[in-house]
């Protein structure tokens, strides 16, 4: 079998079993949906692991599958680019899917649209593989746009409550703004460049470096910045960054395994992916990086903030989640890429990890989501502990984990970079690291220690499968096999894949010639003078500010709800502004609703008034039938019937036309 046909085994297995699932599900039953489904996966990983290997031997693939359509000369194709960057993500996006897949049996056991979701988990790692894989800009879209619409279908998955029809709608709607941003930055490049195709775009970039357009009439823009920052703008919205970061915490309505794949290691690492794919046209703007750095730096502190103060423990791990995708966009705005898909990968296991946890902890509780009304679970479910205690480990960065060695780098690239607002990535992140560690154990002490808190829990009527629920004072149960195994096959990653890719990827040369860095740009150059090996590095870590940073964290967080409950409370409290901005989310929701909802009511409502009432019903149409009635009105004056009227008005006439007939004959003599 040739490599091509490999190629389009890894997308392609994934898309026939979503059709199967999707289109037969009822004939096929319920096993027959989940079998179908992770065979495909499964298939796709081990073809993505085989061209990894062929990768790592030197060879590497550039070009079209079919020509989708010519227009003026143009060439619409679908190809697929393999290189290293590429197979780093296949793998990614295959092994994690297949973790979901194999969850989700034990996870979604008794729901009634088990087979649809099985279509749809399916159908959106086809549409992923197809965006990482694309090899050119039309592709890019289609791979873009897909996972939208998929991750539409999954939020809104219990299509019957108001609150997951609310947040599919919300994440649809906001992706369209980022989207309509990456078009116009497509638009130009198709303008500019006379194509679509990424190797062409790249080569043609250098001598497009000085082009300047006006955007508006006599002030000028450099192409490359515009076109840059439009792209940025689309991964802005489909990796959650401020201020189109509001759609991923509500997107929480959906299933748990919804929420590891597309909302932890997947989709919102798209625009991570694109940005780094994109880094030959980057690195020709300052501009757009500082854009791209303060954008993640914004992201970073303020979103890990707001994970202090939730109490639902799916929203803990989402802000969680916003704040490290906050931390990759900083290390592509340092144009660290490559340390940048390092965090990619190694928060894809971790954050998967904690995800499919916290859907553990909601089972075992009887789908119970209030962290407020946990503690002791330790007891009862030592698997779902254990694997907890790792995700939070890597997240936090402790050395020796995963996290550690992309967090690290990460802080290390920034403190030397040199574009604009750099000094504000840097305290930005360093500070990310101790609220990182304070609301990530703060949960994990919160559910898995202290007393037992879930006998008192007031009833809640709707658990997160979308029906009424009974209240259950039992104790927790640990989960079945099908979600712990996961959970394990995850946190062995979770460990160990950071010390085994930092070399490579990092330090090494994995990444060249998948990915550009400009010689002034010299964050990765300091990096790898610095570190030579993940020991060192480790041993190193002890002494840094971020691994002190990260222990006051600790300690800050067992003291505050272990050893001294009430004090939370209290400090609450005493800080009342903060808090209650905390927990409105800085009203950014509020602002939007202002701004965009009820503002778009009053320019309707205005429009309604003055143009339909005042200016058609009122001028056009009623002021039509108005004059009419009017001059109806003096014709029937005019003609009143009576002779003598008649014969005045013809006396009028003649006299008028006589008149007429004196003064034009004077004229003309």
């Amino acid at each position: 079998m040739s490599m091509e046909a490999i190629y389009l085994i890894v997308p392609l297995a994934p898309l026939l079993g979503a059709l199967v699932a999707g289109l037969f599900g009822r004939a096929i039953g319920r096993a027959g949906a989940h079998t179908v489904t992770i065979l495909g996966v499964a298939v796709s990983l081990l073809a993505s692991i085989y061209v990894f290997l062929d990768v790592l031997e030197g060879n590497t693939f550039n070009g079209p599958v079919y020509t989708w359509l010519v227009s003026g000369g143009t060439r619409f194709e679908i190809g697929f680019l393999i290189d290293s960057l590429t197979v780093t993500m296949m793998l990614v996006v295959t092994s994690v899917s297949l973790m979901v897949h194999v969850y989700t049996i034990g996870y979604m056991h008794d729901d009634p649209g088990y087979q649809r979701f099985f279509s749809y988990i399916s159908l959106f790692t086809f549409s992923m593989l197809m965006l990482v894989m694309s090899n050119n800009f039309l592709q890019l879209f289609f791979g873009w746009e897909a996972v939208g619409l998929v991750s539409y279908l999954l939020i809104g998955f219990w299509y019957k409550r108001p609150s997951a029809t609310y947040a599919n709608l919300k994440a649809f709607l906001v992706n369209r703004v980022g989207d309509f941003g990456f078009l116009l930055g497509i638009g130009l490049v198709l303008a500019f460049f006379g194509s679509l195709d990424y190797r062409e775009v790249f080569e043609a970039a250098q001598a497009q470096q000085d082009v300047v357009i006006e955007i508006v009439p006599g002030l000028g823009w450099s192409l490359l910045t515009v076109t840059c920052i439009l792209l940025f703008i689309g991964a802005m919205g489909k990796s959650a960054q401020f201020p189109l970061h509001v759609w991923l915490p509500d997107s929480m309505e959906g299933p748990t395994p919804i929420s590891a794949l597309i909302h932890a290691a997947t989709m919102v690492t798209a625009g991570i992916f694109m940005v780094a794919r994109m880094s030959p046209l980057f690195e020709l703007s300052d501009t757009a990086l500082s854009f791209v750095l303060i954008t993640g730096a914004i992201t970073a502190l303020f979103m890990g903030l707001l994970g202090i103060v939730q109490n639902d423990i799916k929203r803990v791990v989402a802000y969680s989640t916003l704040s490290q995708l906050g931390y990759m966009t900083v290390a592509l705005g340092a144009s660290a890429y490559s340390v940048a898909i390092f965090h990619l990968m190694t928060h894809a296991f971790f954050k998967a990890l904690l995800f499919l946890a916290a859907g553990s902890v909601i089972i075992g509780m009887h789908h119970n989501q209030d962290i407020r009304w946990m503690g002791g679970v330790r007891r009862y479910m030592p698997i779902t502990w254990i694997t907890s205690l790792i995700g939070s480990a890597a997240l936090i960065g402790t050395p020796f984990m995963s996290g550690f060695y992309s967090k690290d780098s990460i802080i290390v690239a920034v403190g030397e970079a040199e574009v604009f607002g750099a000094g504000f990535a840097w305290f930005a992140v360093i500070a990310g690291v101790f609220i990182t560690a304070f609301y990530s154990f703060r949960m994990y002490f919160l559910v898995f220690h202290g007393p037992e808190r879930y006998d008192r829990r007031p009833h809640d009527p709707h658990d997160e499968h979308g029906h009424d629920e009974h209240h259950h004072d039992g104790k927790p149960h640990e989960s079945p096999w099908v979600v712990t195994l996961p959970l394990i096959a995850l946190a062995i990653p979770s460990v160990f894949i950071g010390w085994f890719a930092l070399q490579p990827m990092v330090l090494g040369d994995f990444f060249d010639g998948a990915i550009v860095v400009a010689e002034q740009h010299g964050a990765m150059a300091h990096l790898r003078e610095h570190f030579h090996d993940p020991l060192g590095m480790a041993l190193h870590g002890f002494a840094t500010a971020a691994f002190w940073l990260a222990v006051a964290g600790v300690v800050l967080a067992w003291y505050l709800y272990l050893k001294r409950p009430d004090l939370p409370a209290a400090l609450a409290a005493k800080m009342q502004g903060v808090y209650t901005l905390l927990a409105n989310k800085y009203y950014v929701d509020e602002l939007y609703a202002f701004l965009f909802r009820d503002g778009c009511r009053r320019i309707g409502g205005g429009l309604w008034r003055v143009g339909d009432i005042r200016l058609i019903d009122g001028m056009m149409v009623n002021g039509s039938a108005w004059l009419v009635g009017q001059v109806a009105r003096l014709s029937r004056r005019l003609q009143s019937g009576l002779v003598y009227t008649y014969a005045f008005a013809m006396l009028i006439g003649v006299l008028g036309l006589l008149l007429v007939w004196i003064g034009r004959t004077r004229l003309m003599l």
